[in-house]
């Protein structure tokens, strides 16, 4: 996000910083203010599926779904339909297995998928800004 702002209006809202930037001269001036981009993981907790999807064995999985209905975190109820499923049906019902850097790599896509845009950003501004001057 950019604001112009006409020089004459900056030295009279902002004098100090305007005589710091500026001196005596007088140039076109655009400020622009950079919103940091949100991180998807920021707040993000796993559901029992996540969980399951990172289990190597039917067994393993199993125990985790009994150890977040031990936490209350699944009713009885909800971990018995998940036994089942995982007894009938096996670990692929719910998805390929996610490997143990699952996380991080996506992360890693997000963050470069977002360093490209920020450039992109970046050289349109500063190709329309030479275009003015």
């Amino acid at each position: 996000m950019s604001h112009e702002f006409d020089v004459e209006e900056f030295k009279k809202k902002y004098p100090k910083l305007a005589e710091e930037i500026f001196g005596n001269k007088t140039k076109q001036l655009t400020l622009r203010v950079e919103s940091g981009f949100s991180d998807p993981w920021r707040n993000y907790v796993p559901t029992v599926v996540d969980y399951i999807r990172r289990c190597k064995t039917v067994e393993e999985a199993i125990e985790v779904v009994e150890y977040l209905a031990k936490r209350g975190e699944l009713s009885s109820e909800e971990a018995e339909e998940l036994r089942n499923i995982l007894l009938t049906r096996g670990l692929e019902f719910f998805g390929s297995r996610k490997e143990d850097d699952y996380y991080y790599k996506e992360a890693k896509k997000y963050w470069s998928l977002m360093r490209k845009q920020r450039a992109r950003m970046l050289q349109e501004q500063e190709e329309s800004t030479s275009e003015t001057e």
